[in-house]
């Protein structure tokens, strides 16, 4: 991402304030704080003679879908779940479309993003009941939250190697037409050569069939510790909830685990298999179900390649530390993919 870029998703427009501060009705912004932590939307805190607020920006998800979803808040709030529900514009709306934007507004959530691997093992435990409590209250607030009805089945796309391998190759011409680049090139050129190796080698432990295994249903979307507030020891706050949708409910407690440990390119495995035994405790899932979707997990990382998309497609490089990382982790499970998914089964 070029600095102008930067500065554009850490700066509000004067005239995209003047609108909010009228759609909101909050007086004036006294002071305000671009948030860093958010990687896709553009957060800040705004302090104002009302209160202190969280104001984000969204701009990857469809603002009709926007609302949907966050009228889902105020009926899980009722229902126990640590949320926020949104505030809304003086017109009743919880999405105010300002300069051509899409803006929400939240009450400000006290406590603080906590990295996985910084968790205790009691807390570790927890996460994973907090995630299939998240599931069960979901699936009794659907209906009422508005929610349509989840479909009978769900299936989930199993890239080709061929074609991973193509998108590997489009990249590493994008990398080449850098010239000589720069730091990140160079590693982008090596890691493509190197996934295309791992692509080969490992093949034949593609998943099996486009339908996963296991019960499905609503689920966040993005459970992980950039969208969750931790105070006095306790999870406060679970935000983001752009990406709520249907989805098998092993994918999310995969998906989690990997984002909340695997960390400097390996996994803490013992927090893993801590974290699935504290959703088992809510929601038993077989253990074939959480293989197959570990599996679905790492086949996806092997064949996805959507930073050096931003990097190259976009010229957006707020992803690019997660390159690097994830590049890493992934060759680290492909050496041990039976330990780790035994892991993931919560039987490390």
């Amino acid at each position: 991402m070029t600095d102008a870029n930067v500065a554009g998703r850490t700066q509000i427009p004067t005239d995209d304030l003047d609108g909010l501060i009228k759609a909101f009705d909050i007086g004036e912004v006294l002071d305000r704080r671009h948030l860093a932590d958010g990687l896709m939307n553009v957060n800040w805190r705004l302090d104002t003679p009302v209160g202190r607020f969280a104001l984000k920006r969204v701009t990857d998800v469809p603002l009709d879908r926007l609302r949907r979803n966050l009228a889902v808040l105020p009926v899980l709030a009722s229902h126990g779940v640590p949320v926020c529900a949104p505030l809304f514009t003086t017109a009743g709306d919880a999405v105010a479309e300002v300069g051509g934007s899409g803006y929400c507004l939240f009450p400000w959530s006290a406590g603080e993003h906590v990295r996985g691997t910084d968790l205790w093992p009691e807390q570790v435990s927890e996460l994973g009941t907090h995630l299939a409590g998240l599931h069960a209250a979901l699936s009794r607030v659907a209906d009422v939250a508005g929610l349509p009805t989840a479909p009978m089945s769900v299936t989930a796309e199993v890239t080709e190697p061929e074609r991973a391998v193509q998108q590997a190759d489009r990249l590493a011409g994008a990398v080449a037409a850098r010239g000589s680049g720069g730091a990140f090139d160079a590693a982008a050129g090596v890691a493509l050569e190197e996934r295309k190796i791992l692509l080969d080698k490992h093949s034949r432990l593609r998943p099996e069939g486009v339908v996963p295994a296991g019960p499905h249903g609503w689920t966040h979307g993005d459970f992980q510790y950039r969208n969750l507030l931790w105070a006095d020891g306790e999870l406060a706050t679970v935000l983001d909830w752009d990406r709520l949708g249907v989805r098998p409910y092993a994918e999310e407690v995969v998906r989690t685990a990997q984002v909340q440990f695997g960390m400097e390119g390996v996994f803490d495995l013992e927090r893993v298999s801590a974290f699935v035994a504290g959703y088992q405790s809510v929601i038993p899932l077989e253990r074939a179900t959480l293989v197959d979707a570990a599996r679905r997990l790492w086949w996806k990382r092997m064949t996805d390649f959507w930073q050096l998309e931003f990097h190259y497609d976009r010229d957006d490089r707020s992803c690019d530390d997660l390159f690097i990382a994830d590049e890493a982790l992934l060759h680290w499970w492909t050496e041990r993919i039976d330990v780790v998914e035994r892991a993931f089964a919560g039987a490390a």
